[in-house]
């Protein structure tokens, strides 16, 4: 460098001024793509249950990575079944994938779908969940009761022989059961 001239020394330093913030920007995008992937794993394993549609002992092993992973169940329960979904786990992970497939592969034997694994249910209890969540995850929250509230309502009208209400608020229907 001693022997260029003061214009070509400018230059030079201009070059490596431009090549350093190239750099820089490279180790953001880079540090942004890892962020990405990250976010694109970290979601919300469900277990969730619809005994009115399924009977007993039949959940639902899913993944969302919605924000609000509730939304995923509601979407569930809202015109494909007669009753909406009980939740029993909403097991937050930043490899959700990962966590959906090891569930998956242990109670594959299990599915009620042996031809398409791909639907997810299993016939089997939130006990062999649990033991096997805890040891491959950790603690979790799990409630084993499921309210199944619409299901229970219609089998009490049936029972004491109630015929439905039609109207366009719900509301209404169930102050008066």
């Amino acid at each position: 460098m001693s022997t260029k001239s003061e214009e070509e020394r400018a230059k030079f330093a201009l070059r490596i001024e431009e090549l350093e913030r190239q750099l820089e920007e490279a180790h953001k995008n880079k540090e942004k793509a890892i962020s990405q992937a990250q976010l694109t794993k970290s979601g919300h394993v469900y277990i969730i249950s619809n005994i009115g549609s399924f009977g007993e002992n039949v959940y639902k092993i899913g993944m969302t990575r919605r924000l609000d992973p509730l939304d995923r169940v509601k979407e569930l329960g809202d015109a494909s079944v007669p009753f909406p979904f009980d939740v029993h786990a909403m097991i937050y992970s930043e490899d959700a994938p990962g966590l959906e497939n090891k569930i998956h592969k242990e109670f594959n034997n299990k599915s009620t779908n042996l031809v398409n694994l791909r639907k997810e249910f299993f016939n089997i209890t939130l006990e062999e969940v649990e033991n096997f969540v805890k040891e491959n995850y950790g603690e979790f929250k799990l409630t084993k009761i499921a309210v199944a509230d619409q299901y229970r309502q219609t089998l009490k009208m049936r029972e004491e022989n109630i015929k439905p209400i039609f109207n366009e608020d719900e509301e209404e229907l169930e102050e008066v059961i």
